[in-house]
């Protein structure tokens, strides 16, 4: 299948060319692969992949389907998509194999210089396929490690010995976290080099900008707020979410915003019928305008039982809404308890309770809690700042 084009015309292009970039006058052309659907490491990818291309590249998204953030159109970016069959003695379509044969085409008709492939499986094992493939010439790979692809996914007896051979073929190796660093040695027991390289959030994008006509919408008594935002899988502790707004609810008028999708969603819907809070909760799926609903919302709640790092807790944060979140993987990282957010164990609802009832209770904290957050991605996690450093990632590697 040709390549399809995202394009919005000659604004981009020239916003690339005025950005310094520290690869020279010629851009890189990069191979991106993830998961397209709603989630960490495929929000990170697509926005790693149009923040690059702003700044001159050329990135070609290699995927099952458009990532659910590719949207936002560029002049740089391409879109190719990977089909996969079905044949009578196959019991499931061999998407891996689909998926190195798709990478081997793309880069050898654009002459690609790279692939960056986000989360370990099966997108490391298609490109170490890939690389094989294109004998003629070199092909280096970058491997992104998110999470669960190493604490829960990778370790699997399954896939343990096919994860830690991917990781150690890979060209250069980066996660999210120390957390994650840390954990991806002591599982697979290897030596390979890892750098970590943070999450990022377009802090113009997701800005302190409250729009009070969509909060309107969701709280027409000046109700306050809650939101979450995940894949809904069982590791984000849905249920906890539903149970700590129940008791909420219980002290003062409030609402709750469901953002997302995935198995946990019709559990989550029922559970919170049979407790007769149904009519003030909205479940919203899965939305392309995080930056609109985050900065709307009182408290961001993320209850995680594991977070490699938890991306929609930092644009959260970006966002000036106070989070409560977990002490688990990397949120720690970015999260100081009682200064930019707050922390507690996942099991924990009646700490996780008590949290949330403060800041609700005190605009004045909730506030500060909340610019202190805005404060710490500004300093730290900017896109401008991560993306220059995956730049010269690159760079290395091409030399």
């Amino acid at each position: 299948m040709p390549a399809r084009r995202h394009g919005l015309g000659a604004g981009n292009a020239f916003l690339g060319k005025a950005l310094k970039d520290p690869m020279g006058a010629k851009g890189l052309k990069i191979g991106v692969t993830c998961y397209p659907t709603w989630g960490g490491s495929g929000i990170v990818a697509t926005e790693l992949g149009l923040s690059l291309a702003e700044r001159g590249h050329e990135i070609h998204f290699i995927t099952q389907a458009v990532p659910i953030r590719l949207k936002r159109f560029s002049e740089n970016v391409f879109f190719h998509e990977v089909e996969t069959h079905d044949y009578p003695v196959f019991l499931h379509s061999p998407y891996t194999l689909s998926l190195a044969a798709k990478m081997t085409e793309v880069a050898s008709y654009y002459n690609l210089d790279m692939l960056h492939v986000h989360y370990a499986i099966p997108h490391a094992i298609a490109a170490y396929l890939a690389k094989q493939m294109m004998s003629d010439r070199r092909l280096p790979s970058v491997v992104t490690l998110h999470g669960t692809d190493i604490t829960l996914v990778g370790v699997e007896p399954s896939f343990q010995s096919v994860t830690k051979f991917a990781i150690e073929q890979a060209d250069a190796v980066t996660a999210v976290s120390e957390f994650l660093k840390k954990v991806t040695r002591e599982s697979f027991e290897t030596e390979k080099e890892i750098t970590v390289i943070p999450n990022f959030v377009d802090a113009e994008r997701f800005s302190p900008k409250r729009d009070e006509n969509m909060r309107r919408m969701f709280a027409p008594d000046d109700e306050v707020i809650i939101a979450h935002a995940s894949n809904f899988r069982p590791v984000k502790n849905i249920r906890t979410v539903v149970e700590v707004f129940f008791r909420i609810q219980r002290l003062m008028p409030a609402r709750l915003m469901m953002i997302g999708d995935g198995p946990e969603r019709v559990v989550a819907e029922k559970l919170a019928r049979c407790v007769g809070i149904g009519h003030l909760v909205k479940f919203l799926g899965s939305q392309e305008n995080m930056e609109d609903l985050l900065p709307i919302a009182d408290v961001f709640l993320l209850p995680s039982e594991h977070e490699g790092f938890g991306l929609a807790a930092l644009e959260a944060m970006s966002a000036e809404t106070a989070v409560v979140a977990t002490n688990v993987g990397g949120l720690s990282e970015f999260i100081e308890s009682g200064r930019n957010g707050f922390l507690a164990d996942p099991q924990d609802v009646d700490k996780m309770t008590e949290i949330v009832s403060e800041l609700l209770s005190n605009p004045s904290l909730r506030g500060d809690i909340g610019r202190r957050g805005r404060e710490t991605v500004l300093d730290l996690f900017s896109k401008d700042k991560i993306v220059r450093i995956y730049e010269n990632l690159y760079e290395r590697l091409c030399e």
